[in-house]
């Protein structure tokens, strides 16, 4: 154990034990191991993914050996797939690794079965037709897809999921819920224990301020009915109350009071993107209903049954001038506060369990302690089809975006699918032979307007400098392009492993610019 945190020491801080250990039973197939793919799965590899499977038909030629890495000249006319899952098994020789020698679409029509054993499926360099069938397959298995395709100098990276479940979303400010308005026993029982006007003045100027603000804000509702301050004029009063208290100018426990008087009478407050989720009808539970939605029923009843509305505490308090005892002391008020809360949740997740005919213990304490204490941030995000993305009901928002004056990530888009289009009819990709470029940016350009006309985007038009760039490009794969957008896709395969927040549809990138769609 502890040669593995060594070993993941860094990623350890970012996603914890619990991230740790979605990836390393997380198996990963790659389909097509070019730069782009090989970038991809190499970042994931290293971050300590359980196993991977790479398909790919082709062979190491010359041309492989300026654009990829893993592999070289030794390898020339061998197995790509088999060079590269070789030398990435050196990188983290912790990781599982297979190769098949198969073309993915042909593995796709005979054996669509094959990719239902994996935890996510990243497929790069793949045509439009062939992508479709591949995302219908993985929804019915609940495989995850990720897409990725690099084109020159521009470069598109898709998540295809039915449902991403977001647990830890990573809130750039973190929301602290200290129950000022609304103190439970056990923390009144431990702020009676502090006299807030005590002679000692080093005593006094210790007092951790969550305390001073309870006792005042008890104060205040034992002379005004039991309300708290509404309205400027009183929450004016009660900032001058807790001044009052102030023996000297000094006191930082007092300026920290002062500063976060206002969580008295405005707590944290739910979410619309959590109301969501706790309305959503995924909450009637059923035999199939997966892990989360189980755990949200389960959140769902305590809210109702035993918090009147109130979330589970996270047991986490910010920094407070404080003695070190006395701080120690308040933390772990509200740590077992959020434990008796996980408990509470815990008997709600075992009774659904054995509602749907599950064992009761199927979903562990460790899982259900790290929701509760996420479940202020959680979200639910779902992606439309790519049948339905490449269907004339996304025409609307494609016709809005062409509008707009800076319009080239969305034509990148659309030149990206025509690009597949002109493959189709002319077996080959626009610009492969120099002899043909011209004539190939009007082919492109037709086909670019057919495209616009066939899902209902009339009277549109795609720049002809990116026309000719496309041409220009030659299908050409480039490696620092891959490297960007491999890296891209390996951290968005991070993200949804273990229900971190992710993009919310698809990246395209052109020289480094982005847009998400």
């Amino acid at each position: 154990m502890a040669q593995r945190n060594n070993k993941y020491d860094r990623q350890l801080r970012i996603w914890g034990d619990h991230g740790q250990a979605a990836l390393e039973h997380a198996s990963v197939c790659l389909l097509n191991c070019g730069p782009t793919g090989s970038e991809a799965l190499k970042n994931l590899v290293l971050g300590g993914i359980g196993s991977f499977t790479i398909v790919d038909p082709s062979r190491v030629e010359a041309a492989d050996l300026g654009n990829n890495f893993l592999v070289s000249w030794e390898n020339l006319g061998q197995s790509k797939a088999r060079s590269v899952c070789a030398l990435l098994q050196e990188l983290n020789e912790s990781v599982g690794a297979k190769f098949v020698e198969e073309s993915p679409e042909a593995l796709l029509d005979s054996n669509p079965s094959f990719f239902a054993s994996f935890t996510l499926v990243i497929a790069t360099q793949m045509p439009e037709k062939a992508l479709i069938k591949l995302d219908e397959t993985c929804r019915q298995q609940r495989v995850m897809l990720l897409v990725a395709r690099s084109y020159g100098l521009a470069g598109l990276v898709r998540i295809c999921i039915q449902e991403h479940d977001v647990i830890e979303s990573k809130p750039d400010n973190p929301v602290d819920d200290l129950r000022l308005h609304k103190p439970w026993p056990e923390l009144k029982r431990f702020v009676d224990q502090f006299d807030i006007d005590a002679k000692d003045q080093l005593e006094h100027q210790h007092i951790p301020f969550a305390i001073i603000l309870v006792k005042v804000a008890e104060e205040w509702k034992a002379a005004h009915g039991g309300r708290l301050p509404s309205g400027s004029k009183e929450r004016a009063e009660f900032k001058a109350a807790v001044r009052a208290r102030k023996q000297s100018d000094d006191e930082d426990n007092y300026k920290e009071a002062l500063a976060s008087a206002y969580k008295v009478w405005a707590p944290p407050t739910i979410s619309s993107e959590l109301h969501s989720v706790l309305d959503d009808s995924a909450v009637e539970i059923h035999s199939t209903s997966t892990d989360f939605w189980i755990l949200v029923a389960a959140l769902k009843m305590f809210m109702a049954n035993d918090a009147d509305g109130d979330l589970p505490l996270d047991g986490a308090i910010p920094d407070m001038h404080s003695y070190t005892d006395y701080y120690i002391r308040l933390q772990k008020v509200y740590q077992d506060r959020a434990e008796a809360n996980v408990s509470a949740v815990e008997a709600n997740v075992k009774s659904i369990l054995r509602k749907i005919a599950r064992d009761s213990l199927s979903i562990s304490r460790s899982t259900i302690k790290q929701f509760c204490k996420n479940a202020r941030n959680l979200r639910v995000l779902r992606y439309r089809t790519l049948a339905d993305e490449f269907s004339p009901l996304a025409a609307f928002k494609i016709q809005r975006l062409l509008a707009v004056e800076e319009s080239s990530n969305v034509e990148i888009y659309i030149l990206l699918r025509a690009v597949d289009q002109f493959a189709a009819t002319y077996n080959r990709y626009p610009g492969i032979f120099d002899r043909e470029l011209e004539q190939d940016v009007l082919r492109l350009k037709a086909i670019c307007i057919n495209l616009l006309n066939d899902i209902g985007v009339n009277g549109a038009s795609i720049s002809e400098d990116l026309i000719s760039e496309f041409c220009r490009f030659g299908a050409a794969e480039i490696h620092c392009v891959a490297s960007v957008i491999g890296g891209i896709a390996s951290q968005e395969a991070i993200k949804v492993t273990p229900h971190i927040l992710c993009m919310l549809g698809f990246y395209i990138g052109v020289l480094f610019d982005y847009c998400s769609l």
